[in-house]
């Protein structure tokens, strides 16, 4: 796989704002390393406290939201989350969504190249003309917020035909003090063997990348897809509130 190189930034990304340093100074090839040995990858983290509090608290603001979903309205689990009508509108959650975007689209190509699938464009304006011709129009960032008790059922945020393959998670609250259980969970299932559970407990600001659907494995007899589906553990108290960075739009 060819990597970015410094400091050229493919047509159609923005340059960056300043308001997010830590995202030029991520280890992309530490990423695809932890993606190939453990199916998931935290790094370091990319918001600051006081862009973490923020971000939490549009949760409030129901001017910004499309949609709300109550989680065991629909057997999903227990907790609200609530999409974001326009994700350009926010600074940060535009800037972290277009920069993440092109270095994870080398992944995911490399991703497709090794199981036979479609390749995807370099910059996320690109990708979101592909999903419109496919009628997927809503945008699919999201907050979530978990009080005592409260879990997410396992599942895979597909919502349509195109699907870009990863995705990430933020933190936007301090495990051990904001509340405390409410762990990553994930589930990887291998041909002929039993599943593998994963459990990662990400710090305030970081983000967890890992696959939407499956992910490459290699077989004795080529590359193989391992379906992973994701999850939360129940909060035990207080409340847990993350971001959701997904990159193909929902019909």
């Amino acid at each position: 796989m060819n990597d970015s190189i410094p400091g050229v930034l493919p047509a159609g990304v923005p340059a960056p704002s300043g308001a997010l340093p830590a995202l030029a100074a991520i280890d992309w090839q530490d990423v695809r390393a932890q993606l190939e040995r453990d199916g998931v990858a935290l790094t370091a983290p990319l918001l600051t406290p006081d862009q973490c509090d923020r971000l939490a608290g549009t949760f409030d603001d129901d001017a910004l939201f499309r949609s709300t979903v109550v989680m065991q309205r629909y057997g999903f689990g227990r907790g609200t989350y609530r999409y974001y009508a326009d994700p350009a509108a926010d600074p940060l959650l535009r800037e972290l969504r277009e920069r993440l975007y092109p270095p994870l689209a080398q992944i995911a190509n490399e991703w497709a190249r090794r199981l036979g699938g479609p390749a995807f464009p370099a910059t996320l304006a690109e990708l979101h003309e592909q999903c419109a011709a496919a009628g997927q129009h809503r945008p699919t960032p999201l907050v979530l917020r978990y009080g005592p008790g409260d879990y997410a059922c396992l599942h895979q945020d597909v919502y349509g035909d195109i699907v870009f393959p990863l995705q990430a998670t933020l933190m936007l609250e301090r495990p051990g003090q904001d509340f405390t259980g409410g762990e990553n969970v994930f589930v990887e299932q291998r041909p002929r063997s039993q599943s593998r559970a994963i459990v990662v407990r990400p710090g305030l600001g970081q983000a967890l990348v890992f696959p939407v659907q499956h992910r490459p494995a290699q077989g004795q007899r080529g590359w193989r897809r391992h379906p992973m589906r994701h999850g939360t553990n129940a909060v035990e108290t207080g409340r847990r509130t993350t971001l959701g960075v997904i990159f193909h739009n929902a019909r």
